[in-house]
C-alpha cells in the first residue's frame, strides 16, 4: 500500500528525506531550455518544491502539490527563503483525485513529475489511479514528463522498468513519445546510508542516480465507435 502522509511528513519535519538536494533536478532544467515545458504546469509530488520555485521564477503559472502537509510548509519555507514569493503549494492526494467528482486543480498543459511515478512501484492499483488523475488533469494534447529512478542499477529508493512506464501509459488517451535514460541526484541520509552500496557524493553531497526520462502526450477526447475506442 502506498505511504500514508505521515511516513512522509516525518522525511520533511526531520529534514532526512535522500531526495531534497536544494536545486531542481538537471533532467528538468534541461527540459525547460529545450523548451519542452509550456503554459499552465503541475507539479505532482512536488517535495520540497524546487521545480515550482525554479519555473514560478522564470515566469511559468505553476501549481505544485504534495500529499504531505510537511513537505508544503516545507516548500513554502524553501520559496520564501529564495526570494520567490509567488510560488504556490497546495496538499493534494494525487491517488485519490481519481474518485473525486469534481477537479479543484483544474486542468494543465504540461505536468512535470520529478521522482512522485516511482513511489507506486508495489502498489498497481494506486499507480493506475495516479495515471487516472495525470490524465483527468493534463489537457489534451498536453504533456507528462516523467523522471523515475531506473532498476538499471541498485541502489536506494524505488527502482522501476521502462516497462512499467510503457505499460501504465498503453491504454487509450496516451502516446508514450520518448523513453529514454536520464540520470536522478539525491543525497544519502541516514535513512538511507544502508542501501547507498558504492555511491559516492560529489563535493555538494550530491550523488547521481539511474533514471529514466519519458514524454508522454495526452490526446483529445476518446470516441468510441465502430473501430473500437481511439482519440482524436
Amino acid at each position: 500500500m502506498t505511504q500514508a502522509p505521515e511516513v512522509w511528513n516525518s522525511a520533511y519535519d526531520n529534514d532526512n528525506a535522500p531526495w531534497i538536494i536544494g536545486e531542481p533536478q538537471p533532467a528538468i532544467v534541461a527540459l525547460e531550455r529545450a523548451g519542452r515545458i509550456r503554459g499552465r504546469v503541475l507539479d505532482p509530488g512536488a517535495g520540497a518544491g524546487e521545480h515550482t520555485i525554479a519555473l514560478t521564477a522564470l515566469g511559468y503559472d505553476v501549481l505544485g502539490v504534495d500529499l504531505s502537509p510537511s513537505a508544503v510548509a516545507y516548500a513554502r519555507r524553501n520559496a520564501a527563503a529564495k526570494n520567490v514569493p509567488a510560488a504556490r503549494f497546495e496538499v493534494a492526494d494525487m491517488v485519490a483525485l481519481a474518485h473525486t467528482g469534481d477537479n479543484p486543480l483544474g486542468t494543465f498543459d504540461t505536468i512535470v513529475d520529478s521522482a512522485l511515478f516511482h513511489v507506486f512501484l508495489a502498489d498497481a492499483d494506486a499507480r493506475a489511479d495516479y495515471v487516472r488523475t495525470l490524465h483527468r488533469l493534463c489537457a489534451p494534447g498536453g504533456y507528462v514528463h516523467i523522471l523515475a529512478l531506473s532498476d538499471a542499477e541498485a541502489g536506494f529508493g524505488p527502482r522501476i522498468g521502462a516497462a512499467m512506464i510503457r505499460d501504465s501509459f498503453a491504454g487509450p488517451g496516451w502516446e508514450v513519445e520518448d523513453l529514454r535514460p536520464d540520470h536522478y541526484y539525491g543525497r544519502i541520509t541516514e535513512t538511507v546510508a544502508d542501501r547507498a552500496g558504492d555511491l559516492t557524493p560529489d563535493a555538494a553531497g550530491k550523488v547521481e542516480l539511474a533514471a529514466w526520462l519519458a514524454r508522454i502526450r495526452r490526446l483529445g477526447r476518446t470516441v468510441v465507435d465502430g473501430s473500437g475506442p481511439h482519440d482524436t
